[in-house]
Parts: C-alpha cells; sequence; structure tokens
C-alpha cells in the first residue's frame, strides 16, 4: 500500500482578481533566557536583533515582507524604534512587548485597525526565519485567501525541509498525510481578535510541540497524533469543535518559510546561507 502524498495547494494569479492583501505582524519579543541554547550569541538581548550577515535577523525578514506583492503595512511588536534603522524598508509602526504572544497579536490587531482600510487578515510571522523569501510569503497568503477560514497554519512536508536543509535537524509531526515541520508564519482574519478563547494562549507557547498542541485539544487528539493516525481533516474539525476556530492547514512547499532560528547549529547554517547569497 503506498503511503498518502501530501496535499498541497499551488495557487495561480487569477486575471480578474484584485491581489491579496495582508497586513504583517512581526513577533520579536523574545529575549533567550541565560538556560537558551542562543543565550552565549545573545548575552540578554532580543533574539530579533542577532546579528547573521551584517545586518540584524529580523531585517532579513523585513525585507522579504517589503519585497512581497501581497503584504500592504508591516507592524513590528516587541522592539523599540531605536532598535531598527528607520529607512525604505522600515516597519509601519513598532510596539513594545505586550506580555505574552497572545497579547502581542491582540495588540497589532488593534493597531491595523487603525489603518484606512482595515485589513481582512493578518499574517502572524516570527522575526526568527530570516531565510523567508517574498515568493513563499506571496505563497502562504494566496492560499490562504483562496477560501474562508478564520485562520490558516502553515506547515512544511519533511521531504522538502530534508532536500532543502538536510542538516537542519527539524522535529516533526505525523498526520495520516506524511510528516511535516511548523512553519513561523501564519494568515489570521482580524475578526478573530474580536474575541478569543481562553486556550490560545496555552496553544500559542506550545505551538513548537504537536503533541503538546494535542494535548492541550483532548486526549483522543494528542493519542491520534502520537500514533500518526490523525488526518488533516480530522485535525481542522477537532479544532473547530474545541476552539471553535474555522482553521485550515496550509502545507507550504517553500521550505525557507520553515527553517527558524532555535540553536547555534541552526544559527551557523542560516548564517552560512545568507553569506552564500552575497549578504546584504
Amino acid at each position: 500500500m503506498s503511503n498518502p502524498q501530501p496535499v498541497t495547494f499551488n495557487p495561480q494569479p487569477t486575471t480578474n482578481r484584485p491581489m491579496p492583501i495582508v497586513d504583517a505582524l512581526v513577533v520579536a519579543g523574545g529575549v533567550p533566557a541565560p538556560n537558551d541554547p542562543l543565550y552565549p550569541l545573545t548575552r540578554g538581548r532580543p533574539k530579533a536583533l542577532l546579528e547573521l550577515s551584517g545586518q540584524p535577523m529580523i531585517r532579513w525578514v523585513l525585507d522579504a515582507l517589503a519585497a512581497a506583492q501581497t503584504v500592504r503595512h508591516i507592524v513590528v511588536i516587541g522592539l523599540n524604534e531605536s532598535d531598527l534603522e528607520t529607512d525604505r524598508r522600515g516597519p509601519l509602526a513598532v510596539l513594545p512587548a505586550q506580555g505574552n504572544i497572545v497579547d502581542n497579536l491582540v495588540a497589532g490587531a488593534a493597531c491595523v485597525r487603525a489603518f484606512d482600510p482595515p485589513p481582512t487578515h493578518l499574517l502572524a510571522i516570527s522575526s526568527d526565519i530570516p531565510l523567508v523569501t517574498a515568493t513563499a510569503i506571496d505563497w502562504v497568503v494566496r492560499a490562504a485567501l483562496e477560501t474562508g477560514h478564520d485562520a490558516y497554519y502553515t506547515a512544511i512536508p519533511a521531504e522538502a525541509m530534508e532536500r532543502r536543509f538536510p542538516h537542519a535537524r527539524r522535529s516533526y509531526f505525523r498526520l495520516k498525510e506524511g510528516r511535516f515541520a511548523g512553519a513561523d508564519l501564519h494568515v489570521i482574519g482580524l475578526s478573530v481578535f474580536d474575541s478569543h478563547n481562553p486556550l490560545w494562549h496555552d496553544i500559542l507557547e506550545a505551538r513548537k510541540s504537536a503533541l503538546r498542541v494535542a494535548a492541550l485539544v483532548g486526549f483522543d487528539a494528542f493519542v491520534r497524533l502520537a500514533l500518526g493516525l490523525a488526518s488533516v481533516p480530522w485535525a481542522e474539525q477537532r479544532v473547530r469543535e474545541r476552539l471553535g476556530l474555522n482553521g485550515r492547514l496550509l502545507i507550504c512547499p517553500h521550505a525557507e518559510a520553515g527553517m527558524d532560528v532555535d540553536k547555534p547549529e541552526q544559527y551557523e547554517l542560516v548564517k552560512r546561507e545568507l553569506e552564500g547569497r552575497g549578504g546584504k
């Protein structure tokens, strides 16, 4: 019996349809603690400001967002304006950290509501994926806005990650459709922030571990995921039932969206990759 193939989505531009536009929230408030593997490199400074090939890590993400066709405004959450150079690539707004990731996203959503017109959706993206490209960002946004879901979680097939970054040592979660790594860019409808489930905070804090997330959603979800018995449709239905959120899993072919910097060896891998591109 052959293994089921991941369901991918490859959106194509539609001639008579306007380009989908979102505003981006760049989450950048993390400061590695002394027991964090990156602490010897950051020494109490925000992870987003860790230098990579001549500029702060977050700047590579901001450059990709600025080059993306589907992103309108950029809001950085978790830094001070003095942390970032103000130039033509700079973010529209910089907000201080609000205490936790849910509060950061809620503050970002409140900020973009003041834009004219406000966006229908936000792109929540981490500052620690410096290899992300405008192509990957546009793929995720276009794929998401083809359907009317509340939120979209992006994952990368293990085959794509290992082919592109064979020594990255990423962790994967198993579904019936295959093995996947979580990416750090997701699309969320602005209306989602009108109210939120108390479980969101725990789930977002546990987002690096699919098993921890499944345990929060329910014991049956934990067992199914641990045994590789959960399918994409079943997982989406379970999220609707447990969180009241109409979510969709996007299986993205762009491995750069899933190459985050959490360990020194990943930092060295990304540094070599950026230097191979020619630095700035």
